[in-house]
């Protein structure tokens, strides 16, 4: 009974001190947001300007993609309502969320921690990460992300969907395997390459690594990247698994592209 209460004392003492010591950091080194670098009250926050700048994603979308509509169908019921583009060419994938709209407000945002290396975001995109994917991480089995070939990866330091699916693996408390998947050959960049074109580049670019064969089989698999443009990554991704014996993939991204008038109904 004494070492119990021992125990919760000293518990008690390092929330204390944990706390006194984050707020003298704040008083020297306010928090900022994420995405303007204005102080915020807590790290990892955004201000309520860029907040409500940001097109945040949530129904009426396409229950297989995620892909949001324009305005609510209401009257076509929203169990199962899905895009033309899914109705008549399914994807790879089962299931496929994301945050916010891919747009000129948080085109920066997600520049920034691709390329500027503003890796400490991480945490904070899980969170909203796993706030918006509920749906897709429930019963997962695994989560990993899309592959850099490790060119690119020596060139950029470090896989910026490798961040965001370690960082949404604690959160979600399931299992990462970052190297679940490896690119065998170096592609173009995506960028600048139309639908049919971004298809072609990536077909057959990756692979499952061989040791993780038998753990992949008949599991659920989540797959995480930054923005879906087309899908064709992502789709690609999908099919590696699926040809390893995955039972089902379902991808969750920070953004996704959304074309005019591609969310109508």
């Amino acid at each position: 009974m004494l070492r119990s209460l021992a125990l919760k004392i000293l518990d008690r003492m390092q929330a204390l001190f944990a706390h006194g010591a984050r707020a003298a950091l704040d008083a020297v080194v306010p928090p900022l947001c994420l995405n303007c670098q204005a102080v915020v009250a807590e790290p990892g926050a955004l201000c309520a300007a860029c907040w409500s700048q940001f097109a945040w994603i949530d129904r009426p979308y396409c229950e297989t993609c995620g892909l949001p509509f324009d305005y609510d169908p209401g009257f076509l019921g929203r169990t199962g309502l899905a895009c033309g583009a899914c109705l008549s060419a399914p994807p790879p994938f089962g299931k496929a969320r994301a945050v916010l709209r891919y747009d000129a407000a948080s085109r920066g945002l997600i520049l920034a921690f691709k390329n500027a290396d503003r890796t400490h975001a991480a945490p904070a995109f899980a969170r909203w990460l796993v706030r918006a994917g509920r749906e897709v991480l429930e019963g997962a089995d695994l989560i990993a992300p899309v592959p850099l070939h490790w060119t690119r990866l020596a060139f950029r330091r470090f896989n910026q969907a490798a961040l965001l699916a370690n960082a949404v693996a604690r959160v979600a408390g399931i299992a990462s395997v970052p190297d679940l998947l490896r690119r065998q050959r170096r592609t173009r960049a995506q960028g600048l390459l139309g639908r049919g074109e971004r298809m072609r580049n990536v077909r057959r670019a990756f692979a499952l690594a061989p040791r993780h064969r038998a753990r992949v089989r008949g599991k659920i698999v989540v797959l995480i990247d930054d923005v879906l443009t087309t899908g064709a990554t992502l789709g690609e991704c999908a099919r590696a698994l699926r040809r390893a014996g995955a039972a089902e993939i379902r991808t969750l991204t920070l953004a996704r592209v959304v074309r005019p008038g591609e969310g109508r109904v």
